[in-house]
């Protein structure tokens, strides 16, 4: 698809239409991550907020869902892409995104292709049941920040040659990196739980991306085992599912699931 016809293409995406070595430090060049990205006018030019509460059935736990690698699936274009993800914050403008990936400030101290903006996509069955998430935090002062959605496959090609290329196959073994992430299906999401007011991170035990037994989901006790435990609780009455080896990844189940390899612009 020729460049211009593809923005064209994410501009009516996100109008609506629409896992690691040891946690590194922030680089000292690094800039400061991404702030959420302003929600984007609809097509009448009205500006989105919070979209009205909506009740969604939520899927009964699927325990494949807890595994690093996904199925196999077919590729969509990019037209089939945009009509099949959504913006998460045009469902709920409350919900704080840092797209890890779209800055140097991830395990592989550089930008990962395909991540040009700071937009958290999702499929639209997942971005709706984030945004219920969102709300049934808010009424306890607590609230979702993003770190990564929707990837590109090229996103997920580039992390595993990182791996091969410092000689850490053991992730991808260990299943902490995947060679066919549900990321790139967009039913898979990496998020914490904030202050609704301030926007300050609550305590999860580790950084993330960490790649070590610390931050297995079940592997905390007290203040940090009680957090985890109440994002956990959170998520799953929605419909998400976790990775056991990693506190901050969910997944969300779809009848048709498509690999997709759209830029985030």
């Amino acid at each position: 698809m020729r460049a211009d016809t593809t923005r064209v293409v994410v501009a009516a995406l996100l109008a609506g239409a629409c896992a690691t070595a040891p946690a590194l430090p922030r680089p000292a060049s690094a800039p400061a991550p991404v702030a959420a990205a302003a929600v984007p006018p609809t097509a009448t030019g009205a500006t989105p907020g919070k979209a009205p509460a909506t009740t969604t059935a939520a899927a009964p736990p699927d325990s494949s869902l807890a595994t690093t690698n996904a199925p196999p699936a077919p590729l969509a274009d990019d037209v089939t892409a945009a009509t099949l993800l959504a913006d998460v914050r045009v469902v709920d403008s409350t919900i704080r995104v840092d797209l890890r990936y779209a800055t140097p400030y991830n395990f592989t101290g550089a930008v990962l292709p395909g991540y040009e903006a700071s937009h958290a996509l999702l499929r639209r069955e997942a971005a709706t049941a984030l945004g219920e998430v969102e709300r049934a935090l808010a009424a306890d002062g607590v609230a979702l920040k993003v770190f990564d959605a929707y990837r590109p496959v090229r996103a997920t090609e580039a992390m595993v040659a990182w791996t091969r290329r410092v000689h850490r196959e053991d992730l991808l073994r260990d299943g902490y990196i995947a060679e066919q992430s549900r990321h790139n299906l967009g039913v898979a999401v990496d998020l914490t739980l904030v202050e609704l007011a301030t926007g300050r991170e609550l305590k999860m035990g580790t950084a993330f991306d960490t790649f070590a037994p610390a931050a297995h989901t079940a592997n905390a006790t007290g203040e940090i085992a009680a957090n985890r435990a109440r994002l956990v609780r959170a998520m799953g009455a929605a419909g998400f599912v976790n990775l056991p080896e990693e506190w901050w990844h969910f997944s969300y189940p779809v009848p048709d699931p498509r690999r997709f390899d759209l830029v985030i612009r």
